[in-house]
């Protein structure tokens, strides 16, 4: 069955009457097109009953045939209004579901264009079947956790004292492409104090001896999946014995969190076991973040692992275990591994040593 017919019976059953998405990962998840967030309005109008159209520029019509998506495709030329068009192509319906990453002006747009619809959030059915991979989804993140790991591998060739983070960054990133990925999505090169921000990405710093060194990377491969995948780093020297302490908690309660994690436990059990362990060593409060989210075409979606998520793991959910310990203002740890949950356990997608990396 078609991604999107899937898509169209959830929106049948729930009362929506038609699904409008934009470009993003919901379009390319539903339709496998990867239309540009472009000013020109790109949209799939998805009836709850009957054939879907994908409406494009006319100057971006050879392009949708190209992809090859399976509906019919309206063009509008640049002096029609295509907010007229969808409207149009909806008709005259009670409840559209509007994609969540629709721009504002779009949403008001369409708003004006069908004044008696009403809007709803059409995320959340989307997000129904996206948060369970199959088979293909599950092949690809394991081909986009491969890449990453061998990035990983490579790490020893450019981090070194003397070189700034941007540097070993500009490394990494030439390296994610070369592995595999069609573009980078994120580097994060922290050295040093700049460790113990969890979204640092990179500054002019001078990696010294003996900093500890966050590396937490990821890219988007050609099907579309993502990778995320940290690991930690030991510029030469010898690490703080107040790091290899906190370092030997985190792996600990990694460690614990792997081993838990399968179906039929709930998302914030995954998070509190590793919780509890940092906490009882007396670091509780330097665990500023969740342990993980979900990954896919987005590289964060549901579900995620987080305290007042009771959602119950199922078969086919792939999110990171990635828990923190921050000391702000000296040098932070994250440990973290995109999993899969399968028909009894757990598969992990990133394999390379989850230890302090001297190099």
């Amino acid at each position: 069955m078609n991604t999107w017919r899937k898509a169209q019976e959830l929106a049948a059953q729930q009362g929506i009457d038609a699904l409008l998405v934009t470009p993003g990962a919901d379009l390319r998840y539903l339709t496998g097109y990867v239309a540009l967030p472009l000013e020109r309005l790109t949209c799939l109008v998805l009836p709850a009953r009957g054939e879907p159209t994908l409406v494009v520029p006319h100057l971006e019509r050879q392009a949708a045939i190209a992809s090859g998506v399976d509906t019919a495709i309206a063009s509008w030329q640049e002096t029609e209004d295509p907010y007229e068009l969808v409207a149009r192509l909806v008709g005259d319906v009670a409840t559209v579901g509007v994609d969540d990453h629709m721009w504002a002006s779009r949403v008001f747009a369409l708003q004006a264009a069908m004044p008696t619809a009403r809007q709803v959030l059409a995320g959340p059915l989307v997000q129904q079947l996206r948060i369970r991979k199959d088979d293909t989804e599950i092949a690809a993140l394991r081909d986009a956790g491969a890449a990453i790991d061998r990035v990983h591998e490579r790490v020893g060739e450019w981090l070194r004292p003397g070189r700034t983070e941007r540097e070993v960054a500009a490394d990494i990133a030439r390296a994610i492409i070369d592995e595999g990925h069609e573009t980078v999505d994120f580097v994060i090169v922290g050295s040093g104090p700049n460790g113990a921000s969890p979204h640092h990405e990179v500054s002019d710093r001078v990696i010294e001896t003996g900093d500890p060194v966050v590396v937490d990377i990821g890219g988007t491969m050609p099907s579309g999946y993502c990778s995320d995948s940290t690991r930690n780093y030991l510029a030469g020297g010898t690490a703080p014995a107040a790091y290899r302490e906190a370092y030997a908690v985190l792996e600990a309660a990694q460690r614990a969190q792997l081993e838990h994690a399968r179906p039929g436990v709930t998302a914030e059990s995954v998070d509190a076991i590793g919780r509890q362990i940092i906490a009882d060593a007396g670091y509780g409060e330097l665990f500023i973040h969740r342990t993980g989210h979900g990954i896919g075409q987005e590289t964060h979606e549901e579900p995620y692992i987080v305290e007042g998520n009771g959602l119950v793991l199922e078969e086919g959910m792939a999110f990171s275990i990635e828990p923190g310990i921050y000391f702000d203002g000296q040098f932070g740890a994250r440990i973290e591994d995109i999993v899969v949950c399968t028909a009894d356990g757990l598969e992990v997608l990133n394999n390379t040593p989850r230890g302090l990396v001297s190099l």
